[in-house]
């Protein structure tokens, strides 16, 4: 970004969502996109009213600027009583409430977009505020503390996500009970308030030595809101659920975001190879980074009892990573730790957090057990750090992020020719040369994953994920029997691999054992609850297999969704349309198939296809043509 591309200034921002929205996107999805087009619409007009200019407002978010925050307050307070309206003639399992944050702050402008940490802690102040509520900062309140009489509550200092000083926070009463609680200007303090206020500084300054003292003990936090089963989005399991929140990167230094994301994915997949436990898969978790989102919401999206957050600070060869886990069923907090080490120490920070973490939640394990969740790849800090930036990139997507990471992946074997994880990662950057279109010989790119995951298994047979991955591997070599074992060996190893099920659900499918792909992909989906499009599809094609057409539509059509320019999901949907008769909305599809690729081919296509059953091939070609695919 060049600098004469942007300018720094002071704006007052507003940051508005709504609460549950994922929820009544998963209810109703038509329904839930006409009722927030409605809502953004008048809140468009109620902004533009008080002279503020909306940024940004992609799904559930509106990100608004004005240059006044007396007309920011004013701004939100109507927005609330207007919505209150509108939703008072929906039924109520259709209602939005917004919550609405308010901060005045240093921004970076860049054309018609803002950044910086003044939007950041706009966006972490709305998220402490309640549905149909509104919190404001302390730099916004001391704008608008004289200037409008609307009563204002103290709710204290709140350490937020990426935001190293706490953050003074005012809740702004709304609704029929807002009332002047005080007068806007020259308010007058009665003598025996003032005696009062004498007492209080002295309260705070013997309040202030135990707060000292408290400091050098274990971080700790208030109660949380509590989550409620019955608005969760799957039953909650019968064993304990939990959730391993992204942690936040403090380093300051955007190249250390890889870091933080590798030790919550190494937690993560410790913890999964505990059968007693039931996991989140980190696609899933990885949704809410960045985000001011809540335990409460957390735990009723993906349907878990339990959350882990966490940060981590990494300056040199030191680290400071702090941890805590909530009952969002109670809104207790179960266990927290501050843990300042040498980057040496990395692993048995990592071991000490997955114990605590299984201790706080009653699990006893076995010594075996307690083994399989402990086990490293390598001990050379090093290769481990490389190995998690060559993950970091090649999860990209990208022809640049898949050649660095290969080459990331190269020097942490260098360094440790025994780490398993790395030959697997390397694997996975040749199968990512054939989906990019940048392998100079699929099959023979294909073989040298298969070599190298082979070679990860000789060194680590209990490598789940390694299992998995050769299953995938053989379904493109058409070694089918070979591809169902390596997946189900995957499962047995990692129970709690939304991963491994994933990978079982492609290789049965392609097997033509439809009814139980659609039950593996079911489980890959309650482990990851937000999956991935692969996923999607295959569940689609796997219920059109079985005959259950409408199943079959619901999950094409949500990958479709997800990912709009996924021409997979949409040839995908072609076919499940032209299955169950809908020939003119199988047409569509088959006209974005070649919006995104005009040059597609069936001929082309039949033959990268791998399918077992030449029948189940052939009904599948036959769909495209029908669809008005050439």
């Amino acid at each position: 970004m060049a600098t004469q591309d942007f300018k720094r200034k002071l704006t007052a921002i507003l940051s508005a969502d709504v609460k549950g929205y994922s929820r009544l996107m998963g209810e109703d999805e038509e329904a839930t996109v006409r009722t927030i087009t409605a809502h953004r619409k008048v809140i468009t007009s109620v902004i533009e009213k008080y002279r503020g200019r909306v940024v940004d407002s992609p799904g559930d978010n509106i990100l608004t600027e004005f240059v006044s925050v007396v007309d920011a307050v004013q701004s939100a307070v109507e927005i609330q009583e207007v919505i209150r309206a509108k939703n008072a003639e929906l039924p109520e399992e259709r209602r939005m409430e917004f919550r609405i944050g308010i901060n005045l702050g240093d921004v970076i402008q860049e054309g018609q977009r803002i950044y910086g940490d003044g939007v950041n802690i706009a966006a972490r102040v709305e998220g402490l505020a309640e549905p149909g509520g509104i919190c404001i900062s302390g730099s916004a309140y001391e704008q608008i503390e004289n200037k409008l009489a609307l009563g204002y509550d103290y709710i204290g200092e709140h350490t937020v996500k990426n935001i190293v000083k706490p953050i003074r926070v005012y809740r702004v009463p709304t609704g029929p009970e807002t009332v002047q609680k005080f007068p806007a200007e020259g308010r007058h303090v009665p003598k025996y308030q003032r005696v009062s206020l004498a007492v209080v500084i002295a309260l705070l300054v013997v309040a202030g030595g135990v707060a000292i003292w408290k400091s050098s003990q274990p971080p700790t936090s208030p109660p949380t809101e509590v989550a409620s089963v019955e608005k969760m989005a799957f039953p909650l399991p019968d064993k304990p659920s939990i959730a391993v929140l992204p942690f936040d990167n403090l380093s300051g230094d955007p190249e250390q975001e890889y870091f933080g994301d590798g030790i919550t994915e190494e937690i993560i997949t410790a913890l999964s190879k505990v059968p007693k436990l039931f996991v989140i898969a980190r696609k899933s978790t990885f949704t809410f980074k960045g985000k001011p989102i809540k335990v409460k919401q957390v735990a009723e999206e993906l349907g878990v009892r339990y959350v882990l957050e966490g940060s981590v600070r990494k300056a040199g060869d030191k680290i400071r990573i702090t941890a805590q886990l909530i009952d969002a069923l109670t809104g207790n907090h179960l266990w927290a730790e501050r843990y300042d080490r040498n980057l040496t120490d990395i692993f048995a920070i990592q071991d000490e957090i997955t114990k605590k973490i299984i201790e706080a939640m009653q699990v006893t394990l076995t010594a075996g057990e307690q083994a399989r969740a402990a086990a490293k790849g390598t001990n050379n800090l090093e290769a481990y750090l490389k190995y998690l930036q060559a993950n970091e990139f090649i999860y990209q997507f990208s022809i640049e992020g898949n050649a660095l990471g290969r080459q990331l992946a190269e020097e942490a074997i260098a360094l440790d020719p025994e780490y398993a994880g790395a030959y697997r990662v390397l694997a996975r950057a040749n199968m990512m040369d054939v989906w990019l279109g940048t392998s100079k010989s699929p099959k023979q790119s294909i073989a040298g994953a298969i070599e190298l995951v082979q070679k990860a298994l000789l060194l680590d047979d209990t490598y789940a994920d390694a299992h998995g991955t050769l299953g995938s591997l053989y379904t493109m070599t058409r070694q089918y029997d070979k591809a169902i074992a390596e997946a189900e060996q995957a499962v047995a190893l990692n129970p709690n691999s939304a991963y491994a099920y994933a990978m079982l659900g492609k290789t049965l499918r392609f097997s033509g054992r439809w009814t139980e792909a659609v039950q593996a992909y079911k489980k890959a989906i309650r482990l990851n609850p937000i999956p991935t499009n692969n996923i999607l599809f295959g569940l689609g094609i796997s219920y059109a297999f079985t005959g259950q057409y409408e199943e079959a539509i619901t999950w094409c059509e949500k990958a479709v969704r997800q990912q709009p320019d996924d021409i997979f999901a949409h040839y995908m949907l072609a076919v499940v349309y032209s299955f169950s008769g809908r020939d003119e909305e199988a047409q569509a599809e088959a006209a974005e198939v070649l919006r995104i690729n005009p040059k597609f081919s069936v001929e082309k296509f039949a033959k990268r296809i791998k399918y077992k059953n030449q029948a189940d091939k052939e009904r599948i070609i036959s769909a495209l043509r029908q669809a008005g695919l050439e």
